[in-house]
């Protein structure tokens, strides 16, 4: 287990952790959720070893400590042309270790190390563990033809799916997983729920996706204003467990009050009189020592909201026969065509969300309708007045590194219509950013500098004021802790206009969007269920997948199976024509030696080709197990 005891915690000045204690049991899954900024990483880099408390103790089990005994998310994109496959397998640290013994004792010759090497290489699961990586790589999301594809061909996203699946490979006892699914589509999500539905170890998650907390964790951890409180239950359950616990103790502050009113009366009343100065001497005294229980603030600590779009066209959008992809790379050449012949027309009032596994087109669409792409073939008619929010998938691709907050709005506010009469004084525009939590001295601070809520919030700030009636959300939640996306879900139900949504958050989904587009197979389908009907669909598409991908693995050795059994009927043959002529008499003793070699040699062969026929219905079912 581990445990915190009287545990502070400090980064630079600001005190992280103030006298946390709390305990954490093997097999638990445990939610670690705060404000961003709170410092969850900080406790997680501490029970990694690599911070050190400033006071107080923690203490786990010393195997724990030891190198594979935490596996978490390397936070690095590595640049190496290993294969994908042999890269997750390289996370498996016990495998590893093993491996590297074999080699040294093949390398010495020493025959009884490499016996016991063999057989920490059976201990570590090394016959299956390529079919288990794969497993993995494909129930995230990556294709067959993938598999064994150079790390450094993959995009940044990708990269850290490779990196989320080395950490799962390592069979490690305690495991501590940053936002895992930031990167991650609706499909390879519900993949990660299921495996760690099924681990066995400890797990800590940071996240800020509610249905991903309810489905996994069974302990919650809040961080809030340095103090670490445990509760048992979910996501769901801790909320419940709050809210009546800010119940009681805003009913305990508005007790005290009556009863510091009640005194402060008193010692008013009678401080100036002798017959009861005593008294209310001891009042004063009663009243300085008094605990000033802190008021609870049980309103959200951000919100914001749409303005009304000044012209609602209806229909926003038509599209018929639509092409979406991108210019050929160079003069004369194709372009590329992700998505084609998209049929849709978009109303006002409309909440889409969009659908679909990770490279199917979903952004792609999205960028050609916000003007970002141009169509590559047919036809998108805008409505007359259309005015679009766009927020993209990448934040810095709709602002500039060494802009600042207030640079950004003073630019919009040049940009307005003549006719779009609105207050962009300085003043104004500050005033207009601090509902953005961007106050003080941050409205000078350069967008790389902040962090990647800050930049989200930014964009939402930009398109809050730009008064859209059609809204285009690429993955909006990605950088947003679980206040700010409640403040979103609340602000999007508001807006009148028309909301087109990309999310792996399912939370968002649900409470906004009451229509799904399908993005997948090139083209652009209404989906005729919720997300639970595309979960189900999920689960049977990647079931598929799977025996597949089993097949695809397995395909070598049962090829080999097949030549072994061809080779044993000819075998078995053989012996009995030589057994049929040691029958007939007259055969010379020459001829008779030579027929028992041959039969001696037919023996030792069906041995040896019975004892590999196993080995390899060993693999398959061993693959399949895992697989």
């Amino acid at each position: 287990m581990i445990t915190l005891k009287n545990l502070t915690l400090r980064r630079g000045a600001k005190v992280v952790l103030q006298d946390a204690n709390v305990t954490l049991n093997p097999g638990e899954k445990v939610g670690l959720i705060g404000r961003n900024g709170a410092g969850k990483s900080s406790l997680f880099a501490l029970l990694a070893g690599r911070l050190h408390a400033d006071a107080g103790d923690t203490t786990m089990p010393p195997r724990w400590c030891q190198p594979g005994g935490v596996a978490e998310v390397a936070q690095s994109m590595p640049e190496t042309e290993e294969p994908a496959t042999d890269f997750v397998l390289d996370g498996d640290v016990p495998l590893l270790q093993a491996r590297l013994a074999l080699a040294r004792a093949e390398a010495s010759g020493d025959g009884h190390a490499i016996a016991e090497a063999h057989m920490h290489m059976e201990q570590a699961g090394a016959f299956d563990a390529r079919s288990r990586a794969q497993a993995m790589l494909l129930g995230l999301g990556f294709r067959p033809q993938q598999l064994d594809a150079p790390v450094r061909s993959f995009s940044g996203g990708w990269r850290m799916r490779l990196q989320l699946a080395r950490a799962l490979m390592c069979p490690a006892e305690l495991m501590l997983l940053d936002e895992p699914t930031n990167h991650l589509d609706l499909d390879a999500l519900v993949w990660l729920e299921g495996w760690l539905k099924r681990y066995d170890g400890l797990l800590l998650v940071i996240s800020h996706d509610r249905e991903f907390l309810d489905a996994v964790t069974g302990v919650t951890l809040h961080l809030e204003d340095a103090s670490l409180t445990r509760y048992g239950g979910n996501y769901t359950a801790f909320e419940e467990m709050r809210a009546e616990r800010m119940a009681q103790q805003q009913a305990a502050f508005a007790r005290q009050q009556d009863k510091i009113a009640h005194l402060q009366r008193f010692i008013d009343r009678f401080k100036a009189k002798a017959t009861k100065a005593r008294q209310a001497q001891s009042r004063v005294k009663a009243l300085a020592r008094m605990e000033r229980l802190a008021p609870v603030l049980t309103a959200s600590d951000f919100e914001f909201s749409f303005r009304e779009p000044q012209s609602l066209p209806n229909p926003m959008l038509v599209m018929r026969e639509l092409a979406c992809g991108y210019p050929a790379a160079t003069e004369g050449g194709e372009p590329t065509v992700i998505v084609r012949h998209v049929d849709r027309t978009v109303l006002a009032g409309q909440r889409i969300g969009i659908l679909g596994a990770n490279g199917q087109g979903k952004s792609t669409l999205v960028k050609t309708i916000a003007r970002v792409l141009r169509p590559q073939g047919g036809t998108l008619t805008e409505g007359k007045g259309l005015a679009i929010g766009y927020f993209a998938q990448q934040e810095l691709d709709l602002l500039s590194e060494d802009d600042t907050p207030l640079q950004r709005m003073v630019r919009l506010a040049r940009e307005l219509p003549a006719a779009d009469a609105r207050d962009t004084r300085e003043q104004a525009l500050r005033d207009f950013l601090g509902q953005f939590r961007f106050v003080g001295d941050m409205v000078h601070q350069r967008v790389g500098t902040l962090s990647g809520g800050e930049r989200a919030r930014l964009v939402m700030a930009t398109i809050v004021w730009q008064r859209p009636n059609l809204l285009l959300l690429d993955e909006p939640t990605n950088h947003l802790d679980l206040s700010t996306r409640e403040a979103l879900s609340i602000a999007l139900n508001e807006f009148e206009g028309t909301v087109l949504l990309v999310s792996h958050d399912r939370a968002l989904l649900r409470e906004v969007c009451d229509e799904f587009w399908l993005v997948t197979s090139g083209g652009v389908l209404p989906f005729d269920g919720d997300l639970d009907d595309y979960a189900r669909r999920d689960d049977r598409k990647q079931a598929a997948q799977a025996r597949a991908a089993l097949a695809s693995r397995t395909r070598p050795l049962r090829i080999e199976i097949q030549g072994i059994d061809e080779r044993l009927e000819r075998l078995a043959a053989e012996r009995a024509e030589i057994e049929g002529t040691l029958a007939v008499p007259g055969m010379s003793g020459l001829q008779i030696a030579d027929a028992g070699r041959r039969l001696n040699h037919i023996a030792a062969e069906t041995a040896m080709l019975e004892e590999r026929w196993l080995e390899l219905q060993s693999q398959i079912e061993a693959m399949t197990t895992a697989g």
